[in-house]
C-alpha cells in the first residue's frame, strides 16, 4: 500500500504541506428533472408522424425544425445518430427515453424562448396557440387562455419563465 496520503495525492504535497489558501471553486450542479414516461410517450408520438413506433431521421429533422432550432442539419444528423444506439436508422421509444437522461432547468428555460415569440419574457395565450399549431396541435385560443390562467401564478395574464419552469416540472421528479 502506498505511503502517500489523500492530502498529498489531492494537493501534490506532503503531510507537512500547508492547505491552499483558497479552495478551488465549487460549481453548483444544475437542477435536473427526470421526465415522466407517459409525457415522454406523447412527445415521442408527436415526432413519430407516420405512427410506426419509431422515429426516422426525416421525422427527427422535421421536429427539430418545427421547434425553431437554428441547429445546422449536420449537427441534427449527428444528434440523431447518437440517439440511434442500435444503428438501425430509427429511434425507438427506449432509445428516445435513454437519450433524455433528465431535463436541466436551463433546457426548460431555452424551451420557454420557443413559446415567447416576441421575446418580451412572457408567453401570451396568442403566442401559445400559434406555437401549438406549428407543432400540429389543435388548440383554440380559449383553451390556451385557460392553460395560461392555470400556470399564471402572479395573475398578470401571461406566463413568465419561472411559471413556465414550474408548469413544465410539475410531474417530474428532481434528480
Amino acid at each position: 500500500m502506498s505511503s502517500k496520503s489523500f492530502f498529498s495525492f489531492k494537493y501534490g504535497g506532503s503531510k507537512k504541506a500547508s492547505i491552499p489558501k483558497t479552495a478551488p471553486p465549487v460549481q453548483p450542479s444544475p437542477v435536473v428533472f427526470q421526465p415522466n414516461a407517459d409525457e415522454m410517450r406523447r412527445v415521442f408520438d408527436k415526432f413519430d408522424k407516420n405512427k410506426d413506433g419509431k422515429i426516422s431521421k426525416e421525422e427527427y429533422v422535421s421536429a427539430v425544425d418545427i421547434l425553431g432550432s437554428k441547429t445546422a442539419k449536420t449537427e441534427v444528423s449527428k444528434a440523431f445518430e447518437a440517439i440511434d444506439t442500435d444503428g438501425d436508422g430509427f429511434v425507438d421509444f427506449n432509445e428516445f427515453m435513454a437519450a433524455q437522461g433528465g431535463v436541466k432547468a436551463g433546457d426548460i428555460k431555452s424551451a420557454f424562448k420557443v413559446f415567447d415569440l416576441d421575446g418580451n419574457g412572457k408567453i401570451t395565450a396568442e403566442e401559445l396557440v400559434q406555437v401549438l399549431r406549428q407543432l400540429g396541435e389543435r388548440c383554440s385560443l380559449e383553451a390556451c387562455r385557460k392553460m395560461v390562467r392555470g400556470a399564471d401564478a402572479d395573475g398578470d395574464g401571461m406566463i413568465d419563465v419561472d411559471e413556465f419552469v414550474g408548469l413544465m416540472t410539475r410531474t417530474m421528479k428532481s434528480a
